[in-house]
């Protein structure tokens, strides 16, 4: 579908992609990862003809239709949060507004005669099948689930965008691309201004989505569970792995591994050309054997290993003296900006050593409650700190907080605990400072590398208390693995918040919830809570969309919609029902096939103890199973239409 022959992509001598190639398939799931300023958005903007390559060529149909979001955007922010989202049917509403023009036509048959007439019916026809097969009757209730999943409420559809953050323009830039018919996805950072339960939804919608998908994403569960293929970006070159992110991991570090077995291999060889080369340079009855070791050296691949294995790398944070057994006490605490009430009532004890996750949509006072908490922002209520607190604290806009004139060096070791100093740099290359970066001016660095810098500063001091808002919002994968180590070590208090579940996983044992100016107390994992809140969520969800599509307003007909379109209409939907019971009865021969063929290989003497076919004959009866459900469905709905 897409095609990239030898794509090079040069930024004045510096050269970013070195001849590129492979093949996006119509129905890839595909993630694209590598360290930041590897080149993935740059390879999504060449896809999208928004930069063009150095060299090479990349080549796709004429009638792709691409889905594109960049993580910025430009958005109209006048129009409101429900009129933008409509945008994505802008076929759909000019066949509806030419169906109602002909129909209106229709009314007074007297004024054109019988030809015109029978051409107005013909046309009227083929528009109404393809307004039915664009789904056009539904696009108010497809704009309202996917809002919905993405965390606006209802009340919030016919607010102008102006009044939203910038996270959550681009929330509906997403819902445009996902509602949009489309036969590929390129999506940059998705998740960049989701909460949990929107990035939840959005997993959903995307492994239901039929079309290929190339994903640029840090979080790895998402990938995980959107992808099946993951292109590595390394050092200007590609490794295409026919896996999801987590396996891609497992067969990237076997590769560094040979990798790095070849290369000791290869200096111990150079070591030896060069030793013969020194020992007989100046020997005339060796001249010839020396300049065939020379130009052998010459040939020689010496690049470097692709990257440090994650697991070879470790950090502690600096031991600090234990607080008191309770930590945080807060008792009927409320916070409110002017009019707007963010907290209401809220009471909980945070203990010694527990660890705390705060999750929730945006917007519902995680980030307010960790300001209360780290930097005493006024409230009502009590909020009393435990004996030798002593606070490590890490806000959204941790940057800001750094002085300009100073290096990266120096405000790290200035900053340091004596005890880290020693270990200054070694945390900053974790955080994706080495070499000659760390000589860099504050004041010239973006705004991720400051936050990475307030970061690294972070774990050099010595702290019993932490809390850390959205601390891994400008990480890299192997940068986010470094963290999560360190937290997982540290002995002292936690809170945090992140959207990150696969950085949460295994980090936190308590959930605090916020919804509503409340917070609720779960204890146990993230991942516990997920699966708990997602049940909850899809019978509240399914509740709303079974109400909405029941109404009186979505059940009333066209006063102009004559009696001949409705029986076009019942033809068409057992049309469609006897189309699909026909494809699932195929199915089911098929499958009713495989496991015959199947049986046969298990009861074969030959394959006794070959444990693969019994799992194909697990899968294949499973998927059996589901497709004898679904023709249950299918045929019941034929025989109600």
């Amino acid at each position: 579908m897409i095609s990239l022959k030898g794509v090079c992509v040069d930024f004045g001598a510096f050269r970013l992609l070195d001849d590129i190639s492979f093949l996006i398939n119509r129905n890839d799931k595909m993630g694209l990862v590598g360290r930041n300023g590897a080149g993935k958005t740059t390879l999504l903007r060449l896809m999208t003809n928004v930069q063009a390559p150095s060299a090479g060529h990349i080549e796709m149909p004429r009638d792709l239709k691409i889905g594109y979001l960049p993580q910025e955007k430009i958005i109209n922010e006048k129009a409101t949060v429900f009129d933008e989202a409509m945008l994505a049917f802008e076929e759909e509403i000019d066949i509806k507004n030419e169906i109602n023009r002909i129909q209106h036509v229709l009314e007074k048959p007297e004024k054109s005669n019988e030809e015109q007439l029978m051409d107005l019916f013909q046309k009227l026809s083929e528009l109404n099948e393809r307004f039915d097969f664009l789904d056009g009757d539904n696009i108010e209730m497809r704009v309202e689930r996917v809002l919905l999943g993405l965390g606006f409420e209802r009340d919030e559809f016919h607010n102008v965008l102006a009044t939203f953050s910038e996270g959550w323009q681009m929330r509906v830039e997403l819902a445009k691309i996902l509602l949009t018919h489309t036969d590929i996805l390129l999506l940059d950072e998705p998740t960049n201004h989701l909460d949990i339960e929107s990035i939840q939804w959005l997993e959903d919608y995307l492994v239901a989505y039929r079309g290929a998908i190339v994903l640029i994403s840090h979080d790895r569960m998402f990938l995980d569970k959107v992808t099946e293929r993951t292109v590595e970006i390394n050092y200007g070159r590609i490794y295409d792995y026919p896996v999801s992110y987590t396996k891609y991991v497992e067969l990237r570090d076997e590769r560094i591994e040979l990798q790095k077995r070849q290369m000791d291999s290869k200096q111990k060889e150079i070591a030896q050309i060069e030793k013969f080369i020194t020992r007989f340079r100046y020997k005339a009855t060796k001249a010839k054997q020396v300049q065939s070791r020379i130009k052998l050296l010459d040939k020689m691949d010496t690049r470097d290993v692709d990257e440090i294995n994650v697991s070879e790398i470790s950090f502690r944070f600096p031991d600090c003296k234990p607080s008191g057994k309770i930590v945080i006490e807060c008792e009927g605490l409320s916070k409110s900006y002017g009019e707007k009430k963010v907290l209401s009532d809220v009471s909980f004890i945070i203990p010694s050593g527990q660890k705390v996750a705060f999750v929730g949509k945006n917007g519902q006072g995680k980030t307010t409650l960790s300001r209360i908490i780290a930097e005493d922002l006024d409230h009502t209520g009590l909020l009393k700190h435990g004996h030798n607190v002593r606070i490590g604290y890490f806000p959204q806009n941790a940057g800001k907080f750094l002085d300009p004139k100073m290096s990266v060096l120096e405000t790290a070791e200035s900053s340091a605990h004596e005890d880290s100093r020693s270990r200054v740099r070694s945390v900053l290359g974790n955080f994706l400072f080495s070499g000659d970066d760390v000589q860099k001016k504050v004041s010239v660095l973006s705004g991720g590398e400051k936050s990475r810098l307030a970061l690294a500063i972070l774990m050099c001091r010595p702290s019993n208390f932490l809390v850390l808002d959205e601390p891994t919002n400008h990480l890299d994968m192997i940068s986010r693995e470094v963290l999560k180590y360190a937290l997982i070590k540290y002995k002292g208090t936690l809170i945090i918040v992140s959207h990150d579940r696969d950085f949460l996983d295994g980090l936190t044992d308590v959930v605090y919830y916020f919804n509503h100016r409340a917070i609720k107390q779960y204890p146990g994992t993230v991942g516990e809570f997920l699966q708990f809140k997602k049940l909850s969520d899809m019978k509240e969800l399914e509740k709303s969309l079974n109400s909405a599509k029941n109404s009186p307003k979505s059940m009333k007909k066209s006063e102009n919609k004559s009696q001949w379109e409705d029986k076009k209409e019942l033809e068409r939907k057992k049309r469609k029902l006897t189309t699909q019971l026909e494809k699932v009865e195929k199915d089911i021969e098929v499958h009713e096939n495989m496991l015959s063929e199947q049986e046969a290989k298990m009861n074969s003497s030959e394959n006794a103890e070959d444990l693969s076919i019994f799992d194909q004959y697990q899968k294949t009866r499973k998927r059996l199973d589901e497709l004898m459900y679904e023709w249950e469905i299918v045929n019941d709905e034929l025989d109600n239409v």
